[in-house]
């Protein structure tokens, strides 16, 4: 018998997300709003340090947990940013993006047979990682309570079982833009201490909030024994999403063994990558609030025209750079989705790819220009009507 790729392997289901773009790889002149990016370059003063770094011979293997230059920042940071006390060498690993960070965090956590709850809709790949560890990821989907989504505490009750080891939710949400309050942060953090669960609190989007400042991270709340995970990156905030650089903040034990494990998975993140990072921490203040105040007007109006168009309904997001509205009568998102893209070179990310929840809904990523947003916004308020047409 021909040997055969792993079950396992093919349990885990290909992004819908990169699907749709793969589609759109292959035509020209498309408004690409499927990816969570903006089409701002990294800033000069950021791509000036890796120049420099590279000079100054940043091109070796660093410690699998990162320079310690690098996590001394991120612990000043934390200090500077959210006045928790954060041990660079015990409780911070820099790992290769924000998605490796979920990788290697779930990884540690979880054995085959174990059980994830995630809040959803969500990013796909936390999903996926829980099912690539040969576990069972269980998703509870977010209702809309009001104009804000909010946490179903009773599901996630109803939810645990003896195998749960672990409760992973995103604050900002991608895709949904709601932030958690410090009182849900509170419940959450009460909900794993007494299930005995580890909480994996994704926050790659926490400097994008309108309501100013930062978003408070779950560390705050949280005692230095507690059971908690913090997953981030530089490729939001920083314009950085080709440079593949997060990091996470985690216990000691975790965090010992998350940095050995790193050798297994990617031995570390690029060293003159590492550099550059540093900068962005330091240097970066300027950017990331001239960023949010284009983000806020970009989501402003996008919401406005959104809820102009027959048949569709949004909150407003708090955070992140998405809006997931919902659309009067749509059944099969994707099909939707590759419709407008093949009819209008619109593209955005099918609700379906968010897992529970997700379906009737779209994602648009508003972090592009605005000369890629306004006429894509355009279309697709063209193609809606004729689609609502079509469903009467």
């Amino acid at each position: 018998m021909t040997p055969q790729i792993a079950s396992s392997a093919m349990e885990v289901k290909y992004s819908r997300i990169r699907e749709l773009a793969e589609i759109a790889m292959g035509m020209d002149g498309v408004y690409r709003l499927y990816f969570g990016e903006s089409n701002l370059p990294t800033p000069p003063f950021i791509k000036q340090a890796a120049i420099q770094a590279l000079a100054d011979g940043f091109t070796y293997y660093t410690a699998n947990a990162g320079l310690l230059s690098l996590r001394e920042e991120l612990a000043a940071y934390y200090g500077r940013v959210h006045g928790v006390a954060v041990d660079p060498v015990k409780n911070v690993v820099v790992t290769t993006s924000g998605v490796q960070a979920l990788n290697v965090g779930i990884r540690c956590v979880l054995n085959p047979g174990d059980e994830a709850i995630i809040l959803t809709p969500a990013w796909p790949n936390g999903t996926s990682i829980v099912q690539m560890c040969n576990a069972t990821p269980v998703q509870i989907a977010q209702p809309v309570c009001g104009r804000r989504y909010t946490v179903d505490f009773e599901a996630m009750e109803r939810a645990v079982t003896p195998r749960t080891r672990l409760l992973l939710y995103t604050s900002p949400s991608n895709p949904l833009g709601w932030v958690a309050t410090v009182e849900e942060q509170q419940r959450l953090l009460e909900f794993a201490r007494r299930h005995r669960l580890w909480l994996m609190a994704d926050e790659v989007y926490e400097r994008l909030y309108y309501a100013g400042g930062v978003v408070p991270s779950i560390l705050r709340l949280a005692s230095p024994d507690d059971a908690v995970i913090v997953v981030q990156s530089f490729s939001k905030s920083y314009c950085m999403t080709g440079w593949r650089v997060g990091w996470i903040v985690t216990r000691p034990d975790l965090a010992s063994r998350a940095g050995e494990l790193n050798e297994f998975i990617i031995s570390h993140a690029p060293s003159f990558a590492q550099r550059a990072a540093e900068t962005a921490l330091r240097d970066g203040e300027a950017f990331v609030e001239e960023l949010v105040g284009r983000l806020k007007e970009n989501r402003d109006y996008c919401l406005q025209a959104l809820r102009a168009m027959p048949g569709v309904t949004v909150p407003e997001p708090e955070g992140a750079f998405y809006l997931f509205p919902a659309i009067e009568n749509l059944t099969d998102s994707f099909a939707f989705c590759k419709e407008l893209l093949l009819a209008t070179h619109v593209g955005i990310a099918p609700g379906v790819a968010f897992g529970a929840g997700g379906e009737g809904r779209v994602r648009i990523c508003y972090a592009a220009d605005r000369s890629i947003v306004e006429p894509a916004m355009e279309r697709l308020s063209g193609f809606l009507r004729q689609y609502q047409g079509r469903a009467v």
